[in-house]
């Protein structure tokens, strides 16, 4: 009796040695499951699963991440990408170009008719002129130009900008000396300018750009913003000053004026550029595009300078105000 007793109790040892070996056996629990076993998350790949996946499930095992923090992603990985939005490409409007020869040529003429003629005379202007002085000349024409964005404002049905641009136009030729000053757009009483021309309005009506064109002296345009330079035509009160030259010759000097005040602007897009042709021309449409898409926000204050005779804007185009 007394060596069965420890014939048992050797027995009972050798089972307890097993059971606490290295390979732990899998107990079932309550509903069928078994516990994973306790080894890094990395054992639960694959080896044929390449090392940037095994990287990031290691990274998730020392950190794991939360439903409200992003997961990194691993260069290399695909199916990181799963846990990255998309940024929405921005929108690119495009136009058709079926006389680009025509335009380049146009554009050719333009630009030496600018190096050669425009730039040395508004440098010489400039020269000779202050910019206070010039600014509030740039003042006067747009303040001619009022009647244009206000016929505008309303065939937009914007009738708060027409009511500014009228208000705009009463202060700025009595208290602004006839335009010189801007004494309506100052921080005082902040009537600002209204950007806006019949090109404009006609692609408020859903009338689409066209086809691009190169005008000579004009440089960009579209058959709508061609069209609509004839509205702005008979809108501009210096359309009407007779003989024709008195025209011809205010206008040159608005257009030597304009460009002694943006000298640089032209160049600077012209060297940024590998095809100086084709980054005018996307650069002209998604400003005009980007006009429409603005009916009825207020612009800014300063003299409005449409830049006729400069190649890198065109008919019915403003450019920003000097300060």
């Amino acid at each position: 009796m007394k060596f069965l007793s420890l014939a048992l109790a050797l027995f009972a040892a050798v089972m307890v040695g097993c059971a606490h070996g290295p390979q732990a056996a899998s107990v079932p629990m309550a509903g069928g499951e078994t516990p994973l076993p306790s080894t890094p998350a990395v054992a639960s790949f694959s080896l044929d699963q390449n090392p940037a996946s095994i990287q990031l499930a290691q990274n998730e095992a020392a950190s794991p991440a939360t439903a409200d923090e992003p997961k990194e992603k691993v260069e290399g990985d695909e199916s990181a990408d799963d846990y990255e939005m998309e940024a929405p490409a921005a929108e690119q409007v495009t136009i058709a170009d079926p006389w680009e020869p025509f335009n380049r040529a146009m554009f050719t003429f333009n630009d030496r008719l600018y190096f050669w003629v425009l730039k040395p005379v508004a440098e010489g202007y400039s020269a000779v002129l202050p910019e206070p002085a010039r600014v509030s000349v740039g003042n006067f024409f747009s303040n001619l130009r009022s009647p244009i964005r206000f016929a505008n404002c309303l065939l937009q049905a914007n009738f708060i900008g027409a009511a500014t641009e009228l208000f705009r136009f009463m202060l700025n030729s009595t208290i602004g000396l006839a335009g010189l000053f801007d004494p309506a757009g100052g921080e005082e009483i902040g009537l600002l300018r209204q950007d806006e021309d019949f090109g404009q309005t006609l692609g408020s009506y859903g009338i689409g750009q066209g086809f691009y064109i190169v005008w000579p002296f004009l440089g960009p345009s579209s058959p709508r913003d061609t069209l609509g330079s004839v509205g702005d035509y008979f809108a501009y009160p210096i359309s009407y000053l007779d003989p024709w030259y008195v025209w011809t010759a205010v206008r040159g000097y608005q257009a030597i004026n304009d460009t002694s005040l943006s000298i640089g602007d032209y160049e600077a897009m012209k060297e940024a550029a590998i095809d100086p042709y084709l980054a005018i021309r996307n650069a002209y449409i998604q400003y005009r595009q980007k006009k429409v898409e603005e009916r009825g926000t207020i612009g800014k204050s300063g003299p409005d300078i449409p830049g006729l005779g400069t190649p890198a804007r065109g008919v019915g185009t403003e450019v920003a105000p000097q300060k």
